[in-house]
C-alpha cells in the first residue's frame, strides 16, 4: 500500500521530535510543514530537508494528497487547527492539551466521530516498554489488587524567575500550566497502567514566582539560559509552579501526586509507584529502562528492559535487544507506528490515546483547578 502522507504544523521543540519520528516509520512520509509565517517554516524545512513549507496551514489542509496532520503548535491554536483538519477529512495527532477547555475538546471528539477520522492526543509516555510492562503486570494479576499509586512529575526548566516560555501565559498556554503540561501526563499514565479511573481530586496549587522576567525576543522551549538582564521585562504570572494532589480512584484504590516545575536538578522526572496486594512497582522516567519490582516476603527485583523478559503484549513496545536503551524519542516512534496502522485499519484505533483521552485529562485539569480554588474534594465533570 502507498505510504501515509503527513504534514506537521508547528516547528518548535516538539515539532522537530515529530518530524524525526515520522521519518522512522516504514509506512508514512512527511511531505510538508507549516508554521505561523513563511520565513519560520522555510527555515525549519531547510534545516530538516523538507521542501514544502508554508506560513498558512490551511494550504496544506486543502491538499487532498495529504492524509494526516500532526499539530505541534502552542496550546491556544490546537482547537481551531484540529477542527479545520478534521473538517478537511485529515487524520489528526494533536499535542496535549487537546484544547484550552473541556468544552472545546468535547466538540473535537464529536466532530472526529462524525467525520470518521483517526484521532490521537499525544500522551506518548504510554509507549515506553516498561510502562507497557507495568500495565500488563497489573492486568494479569501479578501485582494483585492495586491499593495505592503515588509519585511525582518534577522538572527544573522554570527554576529561575528569568526562565520563561509561552506556556506561562494563560492566553496562550491555558489557565493551568504544571498540571496541564506534566500532571496530565502522569494522570493519563496512572489510569492507563492501572485500568482504574480517578473519581475525585483534592488539590493545592502554588505559584512561587508571581513575577517572571520575560525575554524581549521569542525563544524556543528549554532555551534562553544565556540571556542578559537587559534582555528581559517583568511579567506577572498566574499559572502554577507546583501542585500537591490527592486522588480517589474507583474501588479502594487511592493516590497522591506532586507536580513541580521548579525542582532543582530534576530535568524531566516522572516517578510512578504502584502498590498492590501482591507486588509493588516503581518506574522513573529519567531511568526508563529500569523497572523496580517489590516484594514483602522475598527479594526485590530490578528488571532492565529486555524484550525477552517482558510480558508478551508489552514486547512489541521494545525494538532493541536487552542492554540497548530506548528513551523519549522511541515513545513517539511506537505511538506513530500504531497511529498510522489505525489510519489503514480503524479496528486498531483502540491502541492509541484518542481525542477522548485529551478530553478526559482536560476535565481532570479543570477539577484540580476548582479543588485548589475551593479547598476541598472535586469530582471531574
Amino acid at each position: 500500500m502507498s505510504k501515509v502522507r503527513v504534514a506537521v504544523i508547528g516547528t518548535g521543540f516538539v515539532g522537530r521530535v515529530h518530524v524525526e519520528n515520522i521519518r522512522r516509520q516504514t509506512d508514512a512520509e512527511i511531505v510538508a510543514i507549516a508554521d505561523q509565517n513563511d520565513e519560520l517554516a522555510a527555515s525549519f524545512g531547510g534545516a530538516l530537508g523538507i521542501a514544502r513549507a508554508t506560513g498558512d496551514y490551511r494550504e496544506l489542509l486543502a491538499d487532498a494528497s495529504i492524509d494526516a496532520v500532526h499539530i505541534c503548535t502552542p496550546n491556544h491554536t490546537h482547537f481551531p487547527i484540529a477542527r479545520d483538519a478534521i473538517s478537511a477529512g485529515k487524520h489528526v495527532i494533536c499535542e496535549k492539551p487537546l484544547a484550552m477547555t473541556s468544552q472545546e475538546a468535547a466538540a473535537l471528539v464529536d466532530l472526529a466521530r462524525e467525520k470518521g477520522v483517526v484521532n490521537a492526543t499525544s500522551y506518548n509516555l504510554r509507549f515506553y516498554p516498561n510502562a507497557a510492562q507495568m500495565r500488563r503486570m497489573v492486568a494479569t494479576g501479578e501485582v494483585g489488587e492495586v491499593l495505592a499509586i503515588q509519585g511525582t512529575y518534577s522538572q527544573d526548566w522554570l527554576f529561575y524567575d528569568t526562565d520563561y516560555n509561552w506556556r506561562l501565559e494563560p492566553e496562550v498556554g491555558g489557565v493551568s500550566r504544571a498540571m496541564a503540561d506534566i500532571g496530565s501526563h502522569w494522570c493519563d499514565l496512572a489510569e492507563h497502567v492501572t485500568g482504574r479511573r480517578i473519581q475525585a481530586v483534592c488539590a493545592e496549587l502554588a505559584t512561587f514566582h508571581p513575577v517572571r522576567k520575560k525575554p524581549k525576543r521569542a525563544i524556543e522551549t528549554y532555551a534562553g539560559k544565556m540571556l542578559k538582564p537587559e534582555d528581559y521585562e517583568d511579567r506577572p504570572i498566574s499559572t502554577e509552579d507546583f501542585g500537591a494532589i490527592l486522588l480517589r480512584f474507583d474501588g479502594r484504590m487511592r493516590g497522591a501526586l506532586t507536580i513541580n516545575q521548579v525542582a532543582a536538578g530534576r530535568k524531566n522526572r516522572l516517578l510512578m509507584e504502584v502498590y498492590g496486594t501482591k507486588r509493588g512497582l516503581a518506574w522513573d522516567g529519567e531511568r526508563p529502562n529500569e523497572l523496580w519490582i517489590g516484594r514483602r516476603d522475598g527479594n526485590n527485583e530490578l528488571l532492565v528492559k529486555d524484550p525477552s523478559l517482558l510480558e508478551a503484549e508489552a514486547r512489541s513496545f521494545a525494538d532493541l535487544p536487552g542492554g540497548h536503551a530506548e528513551g523519549y524519542a522511541d515513545t513517539f516512534k511506537q505511538f506513530f507506528r500504531r497511529f498510522y496502522a489505525a489510519c489503514r485499519d480503524r479496528s486498531r484505533a483502540s491502541e492509541i490515546p484518542g481525542f477522548d483521552a485529551g478530553l478526559r485529562q482536560l476535565r481532570l485539569v479543570e477539577a484540580v483547578l476548582r479543588s485548589s480554588a475551593e479547598g476541598g474534594w472535586v469530582e471531574p465533570e
